[in-house]
């Protein structure tokens, strides 16, 4: 970014406009974005990093993924960074969760939504 808020080019405007969340990013916007995160991801379990966020995670992560993270951040917009990083945190526990829930014995149980009557068959 140019100095007082002038862009380099129009490319650089509309960088910032989508990383900043003013225009929403097109087609190839968004998989350089996937691309940049999932770069990330490969080096956080490189290093066995599940919150880039917070502790020891963040730690690790700054100083071992910094030009993998700075990509990631050049990529996407700022909402969307927080969301995958704070979902690779979520996710994680979910499954964590579920295999302890296995290991104790618990079953899987087929939910019907709305409208599903008890013994119909699926079509």
């Amino acid at each position: 970014m140019g100095l007082f808020g002038f862009f380099a080019s129009a490319e650089d405007k509309r960088k910032e406009e989508v990383r900043t969340g003013a225009r929403a990013p097109d087609r190839t916007e968004r998989k350089q974005c996937w691309d940049a995160r999932d770069n990330f991801y490969k080096c956080l379990d490189k290093h066995e990093v599940i919150d880039s966020l917070n502790g020891d995670g963040k730690k690790i992560a700054d100083k071992q993924c910094a030009p993998e993270n700075k990509a990631f951040e050049e990529n996407c917009a700022s909402a969307w960074v927080t969301y995958f990083k704070r979902f690779r945190v979520a996710d994680y526990q979910k499954k964590k969760t579920l295999e302890r829930l296995e290991k104790e014995g618990a079953k899987t149980v087929s939910i019907g939504g709305p409208g599903d009557a008890l013994g119909a068959k699926k079509t």
